[in-house]
């Protein structure tokens, strides 16, 4: 065996247990919570020693930093699939609402509160901005591209926008999951996020 198929090895080793570890620590994660999840029973389930969790993740809230990235990546895939039909900028707004509450459905009320939770965390690396999300990045574009069709105001920055319509939404995702009158509620916020664009 010669010594790059012994790395390549390694590196195929690491990433299996790096794996298990985040679907066990995500399991763990929907069961208690972030704060209440015990680094044991991920550790138990993932088949690796204690130490292990902490080598590939150094802390539990780094698990839900990959989570992001992950769902984010696969939001922002599905969001691009969208946007590649005729639509307007409605429909855009409408779309992301749509991807992001299922968001829910799939990781669960009390992780997705976490996940959502995250976005506004002290301790969030403090180097990122708007352009380091794909979700982000594809919402400003759609903004700017429909400013420059003459249907949003001049004045609007959207990448600005496109951050204020997202971090409202994770605002009220968060705060409103057992509100009776939630999805009227979202309609009205992108009736009104479109109103403060200047659509016409």
């Amino acid at each position: 065996m010669t010594s790059s198929n012994r790395v390549s090895v390694r590196e195929t080793k690491r990433l299996q247990t790096r794996e298990r570890l985040m679907g066990a620590a995500v399991a763990e994660f929907k069961r208690s919570g972030m704060a209440e999840a015990d680094v044991g029973a991920i550790v138990a389930a993932a088949g690796v020693a204690h130490g292990t969790f902490f080598f590939h993740f150094p802390t539990k809230e780094h698990v839900l930093l990959e989570l992001e990235h992950r769902e984010e990546q696969r939001i922002a895939g599905q969001f691009g699939r969208f946007l590649e039909a005729e639509h307007d900028l409605a429909d855009a707004l409408q779309e992301a609402v749509r991807l992001i509450s299922g968001l829910e459905r799939r990781l669960g009320e009390v992780l997705f509160k976490e996940f959502l939770a995250l976005h506004f965390s002290q301790t969030r690396p403090p180097a990122e901005d708007g352009r380091d999300h794909p979700v982000i990045v594809a919402l400003a574009q759609e903004i700017a591209q429909a400013q420059e069709a003459g249907h949003v105001d001049p004045d609007v920055n959207p990448m600005n926008s496109a951050v204020f319509f997202l971090l409202g939404l994770y605002a009220l995702l968060t705060t409103t999951n057992t509100w009776p009158t939630r999805d009227a509620m979202l309609g009205d916020y992108v009736t009104r996020s479109l109103r403060s664009l200047g659509v016409r």
